[in-house]
């Protein structure tokens, strides 16, 4: 056989084994993804309001010169944003895994 006939044989049966692969696989799809945008949007939202909620609550049993309410939804802003930051390194550290483990799979 030619040499390029050769290489664009590999190409193929490569893209065929990883096609194959990815079949079995099934777990990116488009519901995963809509998923994780869930979790991160929940991620922020739900330390948010705990901290809106316990900021109006403390608005009414301490009042001063301080508005709790501000404050503690702030705070909950910044824990939800590093609590998404969480789940997004570790989906990054997981597609990269995949990623490593696919190119692995095609160099046999």
């Amino acid at each position: 056989m030619k040499p390029h006939r050769q290489e664009f044989s590999q190409r193929i049966g490569k893209k065929a084994a990883r096609k194959r692969h990815a079949r079995r696989r099934r777990d990116g799809s488009i519901w995963l993804g809509l998923g994780m945008f869930g979790v991160v949007g929940w991620s922020v939202a739900l330390p948010m309001l705990v901290g809106l909620a316990l900021g109006i609550w403390a608005d009414r049993i301490w009042p001063g010169h301080i508005s709790w309410t501000l404050t503690l939804m702030v705070v909950g802003v910044v824990i939800g944003c590093l609590n998404a930051w969480f789940w997004v390194a570790q989906e990054g550290h997981a597609i990269a895994r995949r990623q490593n483990d696919q190119e692995e799979y095609d160099d046999e």
